[in-house]
C-alpha cells in the first residue's frame, strides 16, 4: 500500500529531529516524568533514543512499514509498521504518547481516528502539528492548534502549553517543534502533574507563528517571484 510518507526524503525530514529531542526530551521530562512512552509517527525512533538515553527503556515507536528498519534508532523490537491511516491495534497504555509534526500529513478524515488512538494509548499526548501555511513536501491538512484542541476534547481531554515559551528561542530545536508541540491530557493527569497544571489552556491554545516559520515562507516567496535565469541552448549571449 502506497503512503504519502514514501516520498519523503527521510534525511530532509529527520535533519535536527535528534538535537531538537535533546532539547525538549528534559522539559517533556521535567513536566510527565514518564516511565514509557510510545510514539505515533516516530519514524526512525529519534525521539525515542532520546527518551532511551535519559533512562526510559519502555518505547515504541509506530510508522509505515516503508521505514528501513536497518537504520532504525531503537531497537527493531520496540518499532511497529503501520500505516497511520488505518485505525492502530492498540494493546495497551503508556505513560506518555508522543505524535510530533505527523498529523498534518495525513488527510483530514484521518485526524479524528489518530486522535482516538493517541487519548487510547495514554493519559497525557505531547502533540504537534502544522499550522496553515507551514509549508513542507506533503501538507494534507494543516491546522490552527484549536481544531486539534476541540478533537482531543471529544475525549475529555485538556491543553496545556508548558513547552513553547521556553523553546521558543532555542538555537538547536527546529522552529516547528517550538512553534506547534502542546500538550493534551485528561483532567486527572494534570492534578498529579503540576507543570501542567499551572499552563493549562482556559480556551484554544494560542495560534503562535514563529519567526522561523515566517523566514521559511518568505524564502519559499522570494525564491518564486525570482527572475528565471537558466539560459537555454538557443539563447546566446548579448555581444
Amino acid at each position: 500500500m502506497t503512503s504519502v510518507y514514501e516520498n519523503l526524503d527521510y534525511e530532509v525530514w529527520l535533519e535536527g529531529s535528534m538535537e531538537s529531542a535533546r532539547v525538549a526530551v528534559p522539559l517533556i521530562l521535567e513536566a510527565v516524568a514518564p516511565r514509557s512512552v510510545v510514539d505515533v509517527g516516530s519514524g526512525l525512533g529519534a525521539w525515542l533514543a532520546v527518551f532511551k538515553e535519559h533512562g526510559v527503556e519502555d518505547v515504541r515507536g509506530y510508522d509505515g512499514p516503508w521505514v528501513d528498519r536497518s537504520q532504525l534508532l531503537i531497537a527493531p523490537g520496540e518499532f511497529i509498521g503501520a500505516d497511520l491511516r488505518e485505525p492502530l491495534a492498540v494493546d495497551r497504555r503508556f505513560d506518555l504518547a508522543l505524535c510530533l509534526e505527523v498529523a498534518h500529513v495525513l488527510e483530514p478524515e484521518h485526524a479524528s481516528p489518530l486522535v482516538d488512538a493517541l487519548t487510547s494509548f495514554a493519559d497525557v499526548v505531547v502533540f504537534s502539528a502544522g499550522i496553515p501555511g507551514q509549508g513542507g513536501s506533503t501538507q494534507l491538512n494543516e491546522q490552527w492548534p484549536g481544531y486539534w484542541a476541540e478533537l482531543f476534547a471529544t475525549h475529555e481531554y485538556v491543553v496545556a502549553d508548558p513547552f513553547r515559551t521556553r523553546l521558543w528561542e532555542g538555537p538547536d530545536l527546529k522552529w516547528w517543534f517550538a512553534q506547534n508541540m502542546l500538550c493534551y491530557a485528561q483532567p486527572a493527569a494534570l492534578e498529579r502533574l503540576p507543570l501542567l497544571a499551572r499552563t493549562r489552556c482556559e480556551g484554544a491554545p494560542l495560534p503562535l507563528v514563529h519567526p522561523g516559520c515566517l523566514r521559511h515562507v518568505l524564502g519559499e516567496l522570494e525564491a518564486a517571484r525570482a527572475p528565471r535565469t537558466t539560459r537555454w541552448p538557443w539563447q546566446r549571449a548579448a555581444t
